[in-house]
């Protein structure tokens, strides 16, 4: 299993008109007949005017024939790539080995917390045990949806993503799991295995499977 996550900065203001776009062309067009759509956010901190969408193919094989075809959809390219490229400034992918079962959450409403970590050279593998074995006492405080190591852009990257009721759910449970002499012990031993951290805050779109 691979996971890609595609990342898209867009010109201010046209996220409404992208998602509309997304919803009303992209998937009914695409479904997922190229693949299979897990989620679709865009984002409320930090840099905005950011669109996410994660997809999951059965390997990298798979991937790469699911995008050439998608490429050759008449309808994808006239209907849908023409109107949202005007919208789009940047794009990024992330292309990921899931080390966790995906787990969607339960109900609606919810708020996402992406984070993405730069582990020291060669210390992907250790970081990504390490958080894997300490996942159950991090989970006493709010639900993992899924970790990865990053097979590219960046092979030193492990992510996460997380999901909260609402922000005042994650301020309590970033509290809890501070104070959580488990954790803290976990935090020790994992710690100096990172040079970087960030994170971004998500909202999903009304289409996305993970809500």
């Amino acid at each position: 299993m691979i996971h890609e996550l595609r990342i898209y900065t867009l010109w201010p203001g046209k996220v409404p008109e992208f998602l509309k776009l997304a919803e009303e062309r992209a998937v009914k067009i695409r479904g997922n007949n190229y693949g299979k759509m897990e989620g679709y956010w865009f984002s409320e901190f930090g840099t905005l005017n950011q669109v996410l969408h994660l997809w999951s193919y059965d390997d990298l094989n798979a991937r790469a024939e699911a995008r050439a075809g998608l490429g050759q959809n008449a309808e994808w390219r006239t209907e849908y790539v023409a109107h949202v490229q005007p919208l789009i400034r940047r794009q990024e992918i992330r292309l990921m080995h899931p080390r966790l079962p995906l787990k969607a959450p339960s109900g609606s409403g919810n708020i996402y917390e992406y984070r993405y970590y730069k582990t020291r050279i060669g210390k992907a593998a250790t970081f990504v045990d390490a958080i894997s074995g300490a996942m159950p006492v991090r989970e006493r405080h709010s639900q993992n949806v899924c970790l990865w190591h990053t097979e590219a852009e960046n092979p030193n990257e492990v992510s996460h993503l997380w999901v909260y009721d609402d922000l005042a759910h994650r301020t309590k449970a970033r509290a809890a799991a501070g104070a959580d002499p488990d954790w803290q012990a976990f935090l020790g031993t994992g710690g100096p295995l990172l040079e970087e951290m960030q994170n971004m805050l998500l909202l999903p779109a009304p289409f996305s499977p993970l809500k």
